[in-house]
């Protein structure tokens, strides 16, 4: 990467008019007809912006709005006051009014939809309950520690470590940890966590990920109610997570999506059901309750502690089994490297004695990268009546639906939620059934 691009080079100021949102927490503007992609802007402003990177061969650049010269009437004042250029990472969006940013996260999954999938999709993002002004919500923090032992928050697109007083969007109990207002020697990181039951937990991060040996599990309570088709059901249950587990960050998540879920899917006594990516068992237990003793639920997890968690979360639904294997492993299919492609080289890969060669219903939750072409493939093969997917990033979402919807499926409903306030980020939950 090179510190000049055509006409800019980093640390130039340029005044630029904003144009769309784009997927990532910047707008789309052009300089010089140049695209530069603008962080703490609103579409229809004219902004002074300075540029921070030069990215693609410089055909694109990275840059701050650092002066608001004309501003939209949706902007607003941060409540954060590390909130800005050159400041936190953490928040794209404090700087603009709540009911928009919804609308600009449901513009960018309908625009994403549109360009990777061919599907023009209405879009509304719901808000989920418990974040009336977007603040105090995020019960699971990682806090990066600098050199001196001192714990903050990272700047956007960097490993500098901005030490602040506490995160605006960070819980009570996260904030009562007082981890930014404590030495950490020798710790790489901190995770606070503040469980639905149960005191909350700071877990100091050594080189490598290593933890003290006494990190306790944490409870979190899940209590969700549906309505459908076959009239609806409720799930209300503990979970056992480990500290550094994986659970949502939203007190609200876990029960929004459980409800989004199972409400598409009208699951029915008896029925085989798959649980790709399944965690510690979330959606693993709905199925299970709903399915019953003359059922099935297969809950397939990579993750060797989620597994374990799994496993005693579920001990009561003797007809749900988790599976430890990767999906790709567990389907057979060869494993893609980060950026998607097949490996030249490696063993060839078997399919897993667990899987099921058919499935009525089938629920994915896959990271951020999206399940892939040849898992969503292996999917469709398996016949199922209704796929729920549940997705983190909508290009991954936008990407396997196109998949799925070559594979003789299509789009039944999209839900689209604000589970991370003031952030860029926001989930989907979609439905897809037989064409």
């Amino acid at each position: 990467m090179t510190d000049r691009a055509p006409g800019v080079a980093v640390g130039d100021e340029v005044e630029v008019v904003v144009g769309a949102v784009a997927h990532g927490g910047h707008c789309v503007a052009r300089y010089e007809g140049q695209v530069v992609f603008v962080r703490h802007a609103l579409p229809g402003e004219l902004v002074r912006a300075r540029v921070t990177e030069l990215g693609g061969g410089s055909r694109f650049v990275r840059a701050d709005a650092v002066e608001v010269l004309t501003a939209s009437p949706d902007r607003t004042t941060p409540p954060c006051p590390w909130s800005g250029p050159g400041r936190c990472g953490g928040c794209d969006l404090q700087h603009v009014a709540r009911p928009r940013q919804r609308e600009l996260k449901a513009d960018v999954v309908r625009e994403q939809l549109a360009r990777l999938a061919g599907l023009e999709v209405a879009v509304v993002v719901e808000p989920v309950t418990g974040d009336a002004d977007g603040l105090g919500w995020r019960t699971r923090v990682e806090y990066a520690v600098d050199a001196s032992g001192r714990a903050g928050l990272r700047r956007h697109r960097s490993h500098e470590v901005v030490r602040i007083d506490h995160c605006r969007i960070a819980s009570e109990g996260v904030a009562g940890l007082d981890v930014t207002r404590r030495e950490w020697p020798g710790s790489e990181a901190v995770d606070a966590v503040a469980p639905a039951t149960g005191a909350p937990v700071a877990v100091p991060v050594g080189p490598r990920g290593s933890v003290p040996e006494d990190v306790p599990d944490v409870v979190e309570r899940v209590e969700a109610s549906w309505a459908g088709a076959d009239g609806g059901g409720r799930l209300a249950r503990d979970f056992g997570v480990a500290a550094r587990g994986f659970w949502q960050v939203h007190p609200g998540a876990a029960a929004t999506f459980v409800g989004a879920v199972m409400a598409g899917l009208d699951v029915r006594p008896g029925e085989r059901a798959l649980d790709l990516y399944s965690g510690v068992g979330l959606f693993s237990a709905a199925l299970g309750e709903a399915v019953g003793p003359a059922g099935q639920v297969v809950a397939v997890e990579a993750d060797r502690d989620a597994t374990e968690h799994a496993e005693r979360n579920l001990a009561d639904l003797p007809w749900v089994l988790p599976v430890r294997a990767r999906v790709d492993d567990a389907f057979g299919v060869p494993r893609r490297t980060s950026r998607g492609r097949r490996p030249h080289r490696g063993r060839r890969p078997v399919r897993s004695p667990m899987m099921p060669t058919r499935a009525d219903v089938v629920v994915l939750d896959p990271p951020r990268t999206g399940a892939g072409p040849d898992v969503v493939r292996e999917v469709a093969a398996l016949g199922p009546r209704a796929v729920a997917y549940v997705a983190c990033d909508p290009a991954a979402l936008a990407r396997d639906t196109r998949t799925l919807t070559e594979a003789g499926y299509r789009l039944a409903s999209l839900r689209a939620f604000d589970a991370f306030p003031m952030t860029h980020h926001v989930e989907c939950v979609a439905h897809l059934v037989p064409s």
